[in-house]
């Protein structure tokens, strides 16, 4: 709800906050970085702190008219668009006709481009003379998993921020703070493991924990995280990493038939195994 929220990616956020403090706001932002490191949550979050009519140190308020209507989404001067469903030139030029209109009630009207890798050529173009001459009252905000696919002309007119992967650290303490408000009793491994495959994206590892949650055991186990990911445990891995080890041929066959019949990833037992290997 805050930028005080964000978990990790200090560096940016200190330096919105002091964008929003300041009244220093760019007419364009490009967020890049992996899946689920919080590209879209930021850009949220600033769409609600430049129009918040009483913003708190930076953050928004979210009590206020405008920071209230942008969350239930009754204000229109903060557009959401996909990229990936709407990546044509009509619907660029459809922006760059909206764009020259006042906000009906906030300070500046926000577009928030989400995989914005995935416009067309053509599409871009079309977008590079929005980008260079704004109106006043507009801001982009471009979210994007490969910003090597953006052309350079785009990349020169945005403010660029680079968003980190999560250590495993940040996201196991997150996870701790969900279960702790939502009062489920937790195995601390069953949470360093989630942190551990959801490879630095923290929205995958809240899925992984609502998929655990919703098997209704009341306590989140070590051994539910393993049986729902299709992870293999740590037995199964020692015993393949010694028969690897010994080159024990028709143990390592039996170990992979064994896998295969429980019906586990296979790719995500090599990933497992190499972490293992890694860590030994």
């Amino acid at each position: 709800m805050t930028f005080d929220d964000v978990v990790e990616q200090e560096h940016i956020v200190k330096s919105l906050k002091y964008s929003v403090k300041s009244g220093r706001i760019a007419h364009a932002y490009l967020f890049c970085g992996t899946r689920g490191t919080g590209k879209t949550t930021m850009a949220q979050i600033l769409s609600r702190a430049i129009n918040c009519l009483n913003p708190q140190n930076g953050n928004p308020c979210n009590e206020c008219d405008i920071c209230k209507g942008i969350l239930s989404g009754t204000i229109l001067d903060v557009i959401e668009i996909d990229a990936a469903s709407n990546n044509s030139v009509d619907n660029v030029r459809d922006l760059r006709e909206d764009v020259v209109y006042t906000p009906a009630c906030t300070r500046y009207k926000v577009y928030i481009i989400d995989e914005v890798h995935m416009l067309s050529a053509g599409a871009f173009n079309a977008l590079l003379k929005t980008l260079e001459e704004p109106p006043s009252h507009v801001v982009f905000i471009l979210a994007t998993t490969e910003p090597n696919k953006l052309p350079a002309t785009i990349l020169s007119r945005c403010q660029r921020y680079d968003f980190r992967r999560i250590t495993s650290g940040g996201i196991a303490a997150r996870l701790h703070t969900i279960c702790a408000a939502k009062g489920v009793e937790f195995e601390e491994e069953a949470l360093h493991l989630i942190a551990g495959i959801s490879d630095g994206a923290l929205r995958d590892a809240i899925s992984i924990l609502d998929q655990c949650l919703s098997i209704g055991n009341g306590k989140l186990k070590y051994s539910d995280v393993i049986s729902i990911t299709g992870m293999a445990d740590k037995q199964i891995m020692s015993l393949f990493a010694d028969s690897l080890i010994e080159q024990n041929i028709s143990k390592i066959i039996s170990l992979v038939n064994q896998i295969a019949a429980e019906g586990k990833d296979i790719s995500q037992f090599i990933s497992s195994l190499i972490l293992y290997f890694r860590d030994l």
